[in-house]
């Protein structure tokens, strides 16, 4: 057999193991017969079981998005969730909130394809929806994607979000959250030479690595020590038998997640340490801060190798965005087009992933658009998280993106027409 398909296999068979080993410790030590003990083991072994019982388990269940009513104006409103656009690699879906009247805004959320499935952004949906009609792009896990759909790269990407933002339509305000500022930046730009009707009308981006020279991170640093062949020699496998992505080369999830814990490995095994002991004492709860942000930390879904491969390559060894020379279907994406998409960028002043001034580099691309349609903000104390969903989301740098779409709406701002993207 393959070797990429045994080392899939077995990645994941040592995940069920870990599961199966939580389950049954839970199991055994619960029993009502310990309780004639006075010794904390019994209580300490089956809250580690049920601690490790639901790590595993996590690892390979997608969250739901959770969202089923927002509240507008004191006034409490369904929210179904539906599928506007349907494709092999990923769904543009909408938050349809059953108001009398559709919002002013219209917000397209980009979420990142770096490991974790969208409902990452739940909290940030979730504080969007009381004043804008949100819709936002849904990856779906490349094991569970056929051979035959074909390939998925970094092009491929970029056209899925031309394509989404062509199905919304002109007035519509497009916010990129990490990951994908680059190629949201170089969809927005695509659209404004091919089909420029169709292009938002402001474009936000999050802590994104447009640039990732100018300002050094452990992610960059990586990049700039690894080749492409060791790369891929050391982390792309073959999916196993088992998935419907059965052959796919893909990037692992259960790898990327190995990378994110090992950053903060300390803090993590206290967060795990401090869980045991207060399922032990009984002091915890199955919706509580931990479970809550463990049970979508830990849900991760494989990218397509080539996705990833190429963001390595074309991203942040060769910095085709950072110095304007990205090319989709054989054409460049030339930034000066954008010229009547506003491009405000968001960094964290404590962002140890995305570093302030990597994001920012946008706004020197952007050499047709005028100076009083580009903005910026860093936010003093926030880290990469933080950018996007908490208490320095909620209270400033919301707060300070509705404002910016606010006055990019009230300008009146003409397009040409052109063809159609194809």
């Amino acid at each position: 057999m393959d070797k990429n398909f045994a080392t899939y296999d077995l990645m994941e068979s040592f995940r069920l193991g870990g599961e199966w080993m939580g389950a049954t410790a839970k199991a055994y030590w619960s029993n009502p017969v310990f309780g004639l003990t006075t010794s904390p083991l019994p209580a300490t072994f089956a809250a580690w079981g049920e601690v490790t019982e639901r790590a595993f388990s996590r690892m390979i269940t997608k969250p739901d998005w959770g969202i089923d009513s927002t509240v507008t104006a004191g006034r409490e409103y369904i929210v179904k969730v539906e599928k506007a656009v349907e494709k092999p690699f990923g769904n543009l879906i909408q938050f349809k909130v059953d108001r009398a009247k559709p919002s002013a805004r219209q917000v397209m959320l980009i979420a990142p394809m770096s490991g974790h499935y969208a409902t990452l952004l739940r909290n940030t949906v979730r504080s969007l929806l009381p004043n804008c009609d949100v819709y936002i792009t849904d990856w779906h896990n490349a094991r569970d994607i056929a051979v035959s759909e074909g390939k998925f790269d970094i092009e491929d990407f970029t056209l899925y979000l031309a394509e989404f933002m062509q199905h919304l339509g002109r007035d519509t305000h497009v916010i990129a959250i990490c990951q994908p500022a680059p190629l949201a930046l170089a969809a927005t730009a695509w659209l404004a030479e091919q089909s420029p009707e169709d292009q938002p009308l402001s474009l936000t981006l999050i802590g994104g690595p447009i640039d990732p020279d100018a300002a050094s991170t452990d992610v960059t640093d990586f990049g700039r020590r690894v080749t492409m062949g060791q790369l891929e020699h050391s982390v792309i496998q073959r999916v196993g038998v088992k998935h419907k992505g059965f052959g796919r080369l893909v990037y692992p999830g259960a790898v990327q997640l190995a990378s994110f814990i090992s950053m903060n490995l300390e803090n993590h095994a206290e967060a795990f340490t401090n869980q045991i002991a207060a399922i032990a004492r009984d002091e915890a709860s199955d919706l509580d801060r931990h479970n809550t942000f463990y049970d979508e930390y830990l849900a991760v879904m494989d990218m397509t190798a080539e996705f990833y491969l190429s963001t390595v390559e074309r991203i942040f060894k060769g910095r085709e965005i950072a110095e304007n020379r990205f090319m989709v279907k054989g054409r460049q994406v030339d930034f000066s087009k954008i010229t009547k998409t506003a491009v405000m960028t968001v960094e964290g002043a404590d962002d140890d992933i995305t570093a302030p001034g990597q994001c920012i580099a946008a706004l020197d691309l952007l050499s047709g658009l005028p100076d009083d349609m580009k903005a910026s903000h860093v936010e003093p104390g926030a880290g990469h998280y933080g950018i996007f969903s908490g208490k320095a989301w909620r209270r400033n740098i919301r707060p300070v993106v509705l404002e910016f779409i606010d006055e990019i709406a009230a300008k009146p701002i003409s397009v040409g027409k052109v063809k159609a993207v194809s």
